[in-house]
Order: structure tokens, then sequence, then C-alpha cells
């Protein structure tokens, strides 16, 4: 391999970002081993992303030291990795570091043999010693120090944490009692239980600082609420939705959530936006109008979507992966959260007398509420609910801000996060009733299905015209999801028809031949091992995704082997996961919909009131497990449907199919509501 640094040919915008770095950097592949090996000399990899503040950091503090680059280019091979573009790499390493006792975090820095195996590492190192760390010069000396004077101990290290790694997160991992996988132990109650004895009760959110959306936590116990009707855990995902409306978390002006809260209250934001952040908030807005009606509910579901459409939608209708925390400021700075605060003067020369009343709204005051400068939000008591809505006021601050250094924006396009936002815009098109989200739900969808399908092989990453990496098992559940999502607001069958092609495609490259599903694919070469998916992180994990779609796509088509297929994997990771169900909330949801999953068909012309009835009483009764499609006749489902086999007397009408047994349809929407009220 050449000399020098090797990333200025990367697809991944965060790669590039280092491309004229001094240092030597490769991006993983075997070739970088084989260096590793042939210099033998341990490899320093460092995974980040292209939104990470402290990855920016690292990088001004020691990447684009030429002293720094030194050290690193004379003792290791340098590995770069986007860890959204190989979340399997990150994975893998991540659980080492978790091994090694370190809370774990972005940058991640890990010393590896040159056979991959992990033996040291830790998160931002700063250049100099400080905050309690040693300098990155210095664990760099002592790493090499020890690779040339206890090599041995070095590698029965790296081979104890590599065993310990396969029996954790590897395709070997220990099944547990095949006895006791049955689905049925994958209990909602029981982890949802545990996750509200964690519930922050005053402010909503997981007890503590940081406070992230938790989304996974968050639709444990929003089930909790509407499948067994407890109150407590509505409370509580309704505490934590007003609070992610109304705290700084939210961006006021352009829509869209921050990442997570730095503070306990909501108020300061670490200042990424990620697309999947947003993707699992619109559900999970959605569910929260259709239980209460709240207009703030419905006010943020548009306000997201919006953003989505104005900031993150990309030429060719795929979105883009995040924006980032940091911006130049107006002296030309680099600075966290630059583009979102505001002064009092800056707002009073915008918005002349309307500024009073806007600033006691949003809590502007002469001092700010964050270093000075001012966080927009509305969960201090001068924020009333009747206030007015101050969208003018809003409109024009959001068009003075444009004129600001925008922060960059990574604009690679991820499968799995696409396959997300797919199906959130298709539930909330739905919902409000607005083509919009479902035309960008399509354009998105088409993108994935046309530009990241090369040579009839899925890819995870997409951008200018480049893909990278192959699909992980995460890429194909969260499509199959979307392709159902999409066929029941359309009825189109060529989304059942790609859904289809994407579950065969998941099987032949993640089949583990019990059932299950590997993360990575049967032909990944350069990973260790096949990993297991089973851990969520701040969306479901593959193993969840992966359930859940096969499951909504087997409800939309009406095909047995792919339920079959659902329940196998399900069962599967019941047995991996045994009695630890709180600790993998995205596999608990997925089990429940293959327990209790339905579909409900409403036939009628389109227009005629009694069945725009029977559809409002139907997003009335919330069920997260239901699919719901509105036809003119049952000749528009798939005839493997049990719904569609049935002819009612007369239209409209509604007929619920529940583990394909169909009851009686009903013709208005009182006694559909009736009908859904008594368990449907």
């Amino acid at each position: 391999m050449s000399e020098g640094n090797q990333l200025g040919d990367a697809v991944s915008p965060y790669l590039l970002q280092h491309k004229d770095n001094p240092v030597h950097w490769r991006e993983w592949s075997a070739a970088a081993l084989e260096e590793a090996r042939r210099r033998d000399c341990p490899i320093l990899l460092s995974v980040g992303y292209a939104a990470c503040h402290w990855c920016h950091v690292m990088a001004h503090e020691s990447f684009e030291d030429d002293a720094v680059a030194a050290v690193m280019n004379r003792l290791f091979v340098n590995v770069k990795v986007d860890r959204e573009e190989r979340p399997d790499i990150d994975h893998l390493y991540m659980s080492a570091l978790h091994a090694l006792g370190e809370q774990g975090g972005w940058p991640m820095t890990m010393f590896l043999t040159p056979d991959g195996r992990p033996f040291f590492g830790g998160t931002y190192f700063p250049k100099d010693p400080r905050y309690g760390r040693p300098g990155f010069v210095q664990v760099m000396e002592a790493i090499d120090k020890a690779w040339q004077t206890r090599r041995d101990e070095i590698d029965k290290s790296a081979g104890t944490i590599a065993g310990h790694l396969q029996g954790a997160i590897g395709q070997s991992a220990a099944e547990g009692d095949a006895m006791q996988g049955t689905v049925a132990r994958l209990d909602l109650r029981a982890a949802a239980a545990r996750i509200g004895q964690m519930i922050d009760p005053v402010r909503g959110g997981m007890k503590g600082a940081p406070k992230f959306p938790n989304a996974p936590f968050m639709e444990v116990l929003a089930r909790s609420a509407f499948e067994a009707g407890d109150e407590g855990h509505l409370a509580a995902f309704l505490k934590t939705m007003r609070a992610l409306c109304d705290g700084g978390i939210y961006d006021h002006l352009g829509g869209g959530l921050h990442r997570y809260s730095t503070d306990d209250r909501w108020l300061v934001p670490h200042f990424e936006k990620m697309l999947y952040d947003n993707a699992q908030f619109l559900r999970h807005l959605g569910w929260a109008f259709r239980a209460t009606g709240e207009p703030l509910f419905r006010r943020r579901i548009e306000e997201t979507v919006g953003w989505l459409d104005r900031e993150m939608r990309l030429s060719g209708g795929g979105f883009a992966a995040s924006l980032d925390a940091d911006s130049l400021d107006e002296h030309g700075h680099p600075e966290e959260g630059a583009f979102y605060v505001w002064g009092q003067a800056e707002v009073a020369a915008l918005l002349g007398d309307e500024a009073a009343p806007f600033g006691r709204a949003y809590d502007i005051a002469a001092g700010g509420n964050w270093e000075g400068r001012t966080i927009l939000h509305r969960l201090h008591p001068g924020a009333r609910s009747d206030d007015p809505d101050f969208t003018e006021a809003r409109e024009t601050m959001l068009l003075a801000r444009e004129s600001r250094a925008r922060p960059g924006r990574d604009d690679k396009v991820l499968a799995d996060w696409n396959g997300l936002t797919i199906r959130a815009l298709c539930e909330v098109s739905a919902i409000l009733g607005d083509d919009r989200p479902l035309q960008m739900a399509r354009e998105a969808f088409a993108f994935v299905m046309e530009a990241m399908v090369v040579g009839g092989r899925l890819r995870h990453a997409a951008r200018d015209g480049r893909t990278a990496g192959l699909a992980l098992a995460s890429d194909y559940g969260a499509l199959l999801s979307a392709a159902a999502a999409l066929f029941s607001v359309t009825l189109d069958p060529a989304y059942l028809a790609r859904g289809e092609w994407l579950a065969d495609e998941l099987q032949r490259w993640h089949g583990d031949g019990e059932g299950g599903h590997t993360l990575n694919a049967a032909d990944s070469a350069d990973v260790l091992f096949r990993l297991r998916g089973d851990q969520d992180e701040a969306v479901p994990s593959a193993t969840a995704l992966v359930i859940e779609g096969l499951a909504m796509l087997g409800q939309a088509s009406g095909e047995i082997r792919i339920t079959e297929a659902a329940e196998r994997a399900a069962e599967r990771a019941a047995c991996r996961i045994g009695d630890a169900v709180a600790g993998h909330p995205g596999i608990v949801v997925a089990a429940g919909r293959l327990r209790r999953g339905s579909e409900l068909a409403i036939f009628g012309a389109p227009g005629e009131e009694a069945r725009d009835a029977m559809r409002r009483a139907a997003l009335a009764s919330v069920d997260l497990d239901r699919l719901d499609l509105l036809a003119a006749s049952p000749d528009e489902l798939p005839p493997q449907l049990a719904i569609a086999g049935i002819r009612p007397e007369r239209l409209p009408a509604a007929l619920l199919c529940e583990a394909r047994v169909c009851r009686a349809p009903v013709f208005s929407a009182g006694d559909l509501a009736g009908l859904l009220g008594r368990g449907g």
C-alpha cells in the first residue's frame, strides 16, 4: 500500500473531513490489516461520524497536528471508520471497549493486533494530559512500548477479549435453553414495568442527565399504555413527548429534534440533528396526537416533516444522515450550537414590538439561558398554553437564521435510516390526510431501490452516485417495514413485490441456517466474525427491525412463509436473550406484533362520509400492531389476505382480522369504535 493519507476517494463525508490530515489514514479493509501484518505493528482504529462534536475536537487537536501525526504514522497503521457507514465495525469494537470496562462513546480510539483483535482502547484522548486523561502521544508511546516488550501478554489479552466478544455478540453466542425460546417469553409487561421505574416523574424521559429521547424505551411505555391500558405509562409517554416538543432539544424555528439534552431538563441540546431520531420522533408524535388530539403534537409533526423536506431531502429523493452540532459563529470560529442560539438585542432588532411577548414565551433575557446566549424553549413558567402561535415572528427569525453559516450536512444516504423515515412519513401522512409526506416517502424508497441496489445487491450507504458497504440486516429490516407501510397507504402491489425481494435477500445473505439472522452478511470477509445484532442503541436493534419488518410484510401480503420467518427469528432471539427482556425493548416490541398483529380494512368509495367517519374512528383507537387498509373494495387487496376473501353485504364496511380469523363486518363509525374498543 502506498504511503500517505488514503481517504481522498472515500464515499463517507466523515472520512473526507480527514483526507487532508497529515495522518496516513486508511479505510477499513483487508489491505490495511495486511499492511499491519507486514509492518508487524498494531492498528490504531479511530471511529466517529460527521456530526460528532468531540470527533472534531480530537481531529483539530491531534489529527491535524504534524507532530502527533508523525508519532501515529511511525508506530501504527491508522484506520479511520465512519460508524454510520460501517455500524458492524463500530458495534464490534464498541462492545470490546465496554468489555475493557470503559463507558464508550465517540470518537472511539481502539488499538488492535494486525489480525483485528482489540487489546486496548478509549474514546476522546486530549492531545496533552488534562480532564484526568493522559495525553494522546503518551498513550501511543505506552502502547508501542508494551507491543515491543510484552507481546505475549497483549496476544493473550486480545485472544481473551475476542473470545468474550464472540460469545456475547457473535453468531456462536449461546442460544440458551431451547425450551425457553418461545415468543411468549418476550413479555411486554415485564419490560414496561422495569422501564417505568427508570422514568423521570417530573420531566419525563429517563432520570438524570444527559437526557436522550430513548425511542425504543418510549415505545415500550407507549405500547404498555395502548395495549394494556396502563395509565401511568401513558402519562409518562405523553409527559416525555410534551417535554421533547417544548424543550430546547427541539428546534422551535426550523423544526426537528436534536440528538440529546446535556442537562436533566431538556434545555441545552447537543446540537447535532440525526435522521433516525426524527424518524422515530415523527412516529411517536403521531401516536400522541391520535391519543389526545392535542394541536401541539400536530404542529410538531408538520414542522418536522417541513424540516425533513427543506434541509434533509437530497436530489433524487433520499434523506441525508445528519446535521453537524458545530457551525461558524459571527467571528468565523467553529462553535457548537452557533447556528441555533440568539441574543436579546438580536431578537429585538428583528421583531420590534413583538420581541417582548416572544421573549416571555421563549425565555429570552439579557443574560441568556446558556453561556450568555438564549436557546429557545417553552419549558419555563413564562410559557403559557394560550400564548399566540408567533408564526410570523418565527418565520422572520428563521429567515434571518438562514443567513448564518450553516452546520455541515452529512449527505450520505443510509438504507436503514431512510427505511425508518419512509415508514414514519407513511404513518403521519395517513394520520393527517396529507399527501406530501407520502410523496416524500415514495421518492425516498425509489431512490434506495434504484440507486442503492448494485449488481442485484443492496448496499448500506450511497453518496454522489457511489455506494459503500454491503447491506446489513438492519437495512433489510427497516426497508421491509417501509415497503409494508407504503403498501398500506397506497395499495400499490409493487411495494409488496419489493418487500418480498428484500425478505428473500435477507434470508440469502444473513440467514444463519437456524431461523435467525446475523448483522453482517455471510460474505463480509473483513470482520473478525459474523455478529448478532440484538442490542438496541438509539434505534431498535437489527434483530428487532428484521422481526418487525417480516411481521409487517406478512400482515400486508398475507404470505404465510414470511410470517413464519418472522416467528422463527423471534423464537431464536427469545432463546438468546432469555430473561433480559427489559434490556432488549426492540425485540420485545417486534415480538408483540407477531402475537397480536391484526389487519383492519375499511371499504367504500373515496370521499364517502361514512367511510371517512370509520377512518376517523380507526385513528382514534391507537393499536400499534394493527395494519390499517383503506380500499374501495376487497378486490384491491392481495388475494392471500384473509380479509380479501370476505364480501360485505354493503359498502362502506369495515372488517377486522386477527390471526387470520375475521370478525363480522360493521357498517358505521360507532360500531367500528365499539369493535376496536372491545380489544380489537
